[in-house]
């Protein structure tokens, strides 16, 4: 090698040298930067970790890729913070699809941040993750570059405020449409109150109207001729018209101290026009309940009340009618059975006297028997038309009606006949009832006939007892108070009856038996009984099934219960002597048949015709052991108070009251006093013998 090549050489090694420790330098000084980056991109990174985890909101990463749905259609979580599953409440959410996270609502989460990688630009909006059930404020932008497919998503829930903000809302709304519908209810409360034609008047307690509305002005400007408005004293608009005056301080007065009432009174100025106005007055109280005036309604009632009036005189010239129709009704039935009856009288008599003539003895048996026949017949009829008028002379006394029943089941057997079931249940423990046990012993025969009647073909009667406590409802629906009382039932199986029939079967002369088979008084005299006693009578019927007729009597509380004594009741008078009795009536043939009838029994005789006379005799030192007196009786003193009267200097008197009709003066308390007893006329003279020795021997 030649000099100049080696000394080449060696510059060439030199500068070998020189650009190996040039590039030695510079690599020194590119470690040295490398470090340094690298020392800055931990800190970065470190400090970006720092941030990404500790950040109060959701933070995420998600990389786009091509799906089964067509490219870009799902995405993969690459990146989250641990805020992410707080805020979204989905967690471990790394490595997860969207698809597979939320399949139902993957469509909508693609769209939206794939417009973002799509244009690149960021987004901001709200919304719903159905699957959590949590509202969302969510930030999403493209991170770059583009090809990396991947978007950066900030979130945060708010789900509190978006509830706070719907409660809010409701709140808002619903006030609005408080508001809306209060101003609505104002206004549809000042229309009518200003649209109706009653008079509408509000007051404060000092008799200032702080209302009216216009129907009120024009009435008192129609009656009164006076303008009220607002601010107005009432007391004083009238001052002019002190009658008013007092009459509107009388009204208000009680409605300002709290009452609240309705009135009905006249008021108008008598020049002008005078109407009568029914007020309805109420208080009036503030919000916290203490009353600050008094309102009023006031109505025109002028016509109604004149209306009212004429259709009250309609209805009582309709009854009047009625009641003539049903006086003629009952005039003609009584004259007919009464002629049919006076004519066996009176015929039985005029062939009595011919036969007497004649001196032909042998049919005077037979014509007074046949007159005597047609009296008791005419007593019968008049005891029927008493009941049914509730006017008969009733003995009524605690009576067992369980045992009643059971003393008539023979009877009612034998009645009936043997093609006739019949039924007796009676309740255990049944109440008494005060009542005229006969009367009832007539009125059960009665029921039991006509059910009998009612099955020509043979059936079953019931006869049924039960206690019975009415309530209010079944009170009313039987006409009685409510209370205890006790029933008696008739059931039958027969043909039943119509509506129509129900509706008169309590009517005088009313039957729907065949012309000579029925006098129509036997229903009404049951009812009148009844009603009389203080009960009620019910029919329950139905065509083709039955009949049931309930007797209704009240429960007695007091008193012991009826025994009957039959060796007694059927005791005949002994003549005795000794007596002393005193005859009151004011119809000189009956005071004759009595003072005959005593007179053969032996007792000594005083009569009186009216009130005054008999107590005379009763306070004169004459013995007297027992007074007959008629009720009804001339002279301004009655029987009863004769009774009362003559007690008062003789308190052992017995009494025996004679009378056709029950004045209300012989009874106290629904019960004749102890020592005093009623015989019914027409009686037989047996009967009179035997109740005075009955009373007078006790």
């Amino acid at each position: 090698m030649s000099p100049s090549e080696i000394d080449a050489l060696r510059q060439r090694l030199r500068e070998l040298e020189s650009e190996n420790a040039r590039l030695q330098a510079l690599f020194a000084a590119d470690a040295g930067k490398r470090a340094r980056a690298e020392t800055a991109l931990a800190e970065s990174e470190e400090r970006y970790r720092t941030l990404f985890n500790s950040i109060d909101e959701g933070f995420c990463i998600i990389e786009f890729f091509d799906g089964p749905h067509g490219p870009l259609s799902d995405y993969v979580h690459v990146e989250a913070n641990p805020a992410y599953a707080l805020h979204a409440g989905i967690p471990s959410v790394v490595g997860q699809k969207v698809r597979e996270m939320v399949p139902g609502e993957a469509d909508g989460w693609v769209e939206l941040y794939g417009g973002v990688l799509r244009t690149g630009e960021p987004i901001r909006f709200e919304r719903e993750l159905v699957a959590t059930g949590r509202y969302l404020e969510l930030a999403a932008f493209r991170v770059e570059p583009a090809e990396r497919r991947q978007v950066a998503v900030l979130f945060q829930d708010i789900t509190a405020r978006k509830r706070a903000e719907a409660a809010l809302q409701e709140i808002n709304d619903t006030l609005e449409a408080r508001v809306v519908a209060a101003l609505a209810e104002r206004k549809l409360l000042a229309d009518i109150v200003e649209g109706t034609n009653a008079f509408v008047q509000v007051v404060d307690t000092q008799y200032r109207l702080i209302a009216i509305n216009g129907a009120a002005v024009q009435e008192f400007g129609r009656v009164f001729g006076l303008q009220p408005k607002i601010g107005d004293d009432m007391l004083e608009l009238f001052k002019d018209l002190p009658e008013h005056r007092a009459a509107v301080r009388a009204v208000w007065s009680r409605a300002l101290a709290g009452e609240e009432f309705v009135a009905v009174e006249e008021f108008g100025d008598p020049g002008r026009d005078r109407r009568f106005y029914e007020m309805r007055f109420s208080v009036l109280r503030d919000a916290a309940g203490r009353q600050i005036g008094a309102y009023q309604f006031a109505y025109d009632v002028t016509d109604r009340l004149r209306e009212q009036t004429r259709l009250h005189e309609a209805e009582e010239a309709l009854r009047q009618s009625q009641k003539m129709e049903a006086v003629g009704q009952l005039t003609g039935g009584i004259a007919h059975d009464f002629n049919n009856l006076l004519t066996g009288i009176l015929g039985s008599l005029e062939m009595l006297q011919t036969r007497l003539r004649q001196g032909r003895f042998a049919d005077v048996d037979r014509y007074v028997a046949a007159a005597q026949g047609a009296s008791k017949r005419a007593a019968a009829l008049t005891h029927r038309l008493l009941a049914f008028s509730r006017r008969q002379t009733l003995d009524p006394k605690p009576t067992d009606v369980n045992r009643l029943v059971m003393g008539m089941e023979e009877l009612v057997r034998r009645t009936v006949g043997p093609q006739i079931a019949l039924e007796v249940v009676t309740a255990g423990g049944l109440w008494p009832a005060l009542i005229d046990s006969s009367q009832l012993e007539s009125a059960l025969l009665n029921l039991c006939i006509n059910a009998r009647d009612a099955m020509p073909e043979g059936g079953r009667i019931t006869i049924e007892t039960a206690n019975k406590w009415l309530d209010d409802r079944a009170a009313r629906e039987r006409d009685l108070p409510p209370g205890q009382y006790i029933s008696l039932c008739v059931t039958d199986t027969g043909t039943g009856m119509t509506p129509d029939v129900i509706e008169h079967a309590f009517d005088p002369f009313f039957t729907t038996k065949p012309i000579g088979q029925g006098t129509g008084l036997g229903l009404s005299m049951v009812y009148g009984f009844v009603r009389q006693s203080g009960g009620q009578v019910r029919i329950y019927s139905e065509l083709g099934q039955g009949t049931t007729m309930c007797l209704y009597f009240p429960r007695h509380y007091a008193g012991a219960v009826e025994t009957s004594d039959p060796v007694r009741a059927g005791a005949a008078p002994s003549s005795r002597t000794g007596q002393t009795i005193l005859v009151v009536d004011d119809e000189p043939t009956v005071r004759m048949v009595v003072i005959e009838v005593l007179d053969e029994c032996g007792y000594a005789v005083v009569e009186a015709k009216d009130g005054p006379t008999g107590l005379a005799a009763l306070q004169s030192d004459a013995r007297i052991d027992l007074l007959i007196t008629d009720v009804g009786l001339p002279g301004g003193m009655n029987g009863r108070q004769l009774a009362d009267a003559a007690r008062a200097t003789r308190p052992d008197l017995k009494v025996l009251f004679i009378t056709g009709y029950a004045e209300n003066a012989i009874l106290s308390s629904g019960q004749l006093a102890p020592g005093m007893q009623v015989l019914t006329k027409p009686f037989d003279v047996e009967a009179l013998a035997a109740r005075v020795g009955e009373m007078v021997e006790s």
